[in-house]
């Protein structure tokens, strides 16, 4: 399975912030909202219930080993030592941070959560800011293929591996195709 790899930041309860990365990600249909799977026993699940608001960074794939620190195991006293590689900046709209370098960045107000996937939940945010890098968005005469081979995108490929995708095909819609 094809992912992306993104990285979700959450304000913990004792004030500092939380990076997790997550591949179970997507936008939920075409009305700015963000969704991602999180179990109920994790951080980044408790620290959203509780403030209302997550941020969302999509990382480059020259990003991986910084964003793999991102898992890293916490401490007893519930520190995240790995996340002092990541270098962030303040977010916008909530309180949150964003991963630096990444080339989207999406800011979220909890929209709901959703119990009953196994181990999971489903946790829906509205988008209330978007960024993107500059190298990252599209100009009139540029062809998709020149944009990604510049600013290549990072997907996880379940179990266990990820790739950076820079080079792809247009999809062969049928002419009298519509959304």
């Amino acid at each position: 399975m094809v992912a992306p790899l993104v990285v979700v930041g959450s304000r913990e309860g004792g004030g500092g912030y939380d990076l997790a990365p997550k591949h179970m990600a997507m936008p939920l249909g075409w009305d700015n909202h963000y969704c991602f799977a999180c179990s109920p026993l994790h951080a980044t699940h408790q620290n959203v219930a509780a403030t209302g608001e997550f941020t969302v960074s999509f990382p480059s794939p020259a990003q991986i080993e910084q964003i793999s620190m991102a898992a890293g195991p916490r401490k007893e006293d519930g520190s995240k030592p790995t996340l002092g590689v990541l270098r962030t900046f303040p977010a916008s709209a909530v309180d949150g941070v964003l991963v630096s370098g990444a080339y989207l960045w999406l800011e979220c107000v909890l929209e709901r959560v959703l119990e009953g996937f196994g181990d999971s939940s489903l946790i829906v945010g509205r988008v209330v800011a978007a960024a993107a890098d500059e190298r990252s968005l599209r100009s009139d005469p540029e062809q998709d293929d020149e944009l990604l081979q510049r600013s290549p995108l990072l997907a996880y490929l379940s179990p266990g591996r990820f790739a950076g995708v820079g080079e792809t095909e247009p999809f062969p819609f049928r002419a009298d195709f519509s959304r």
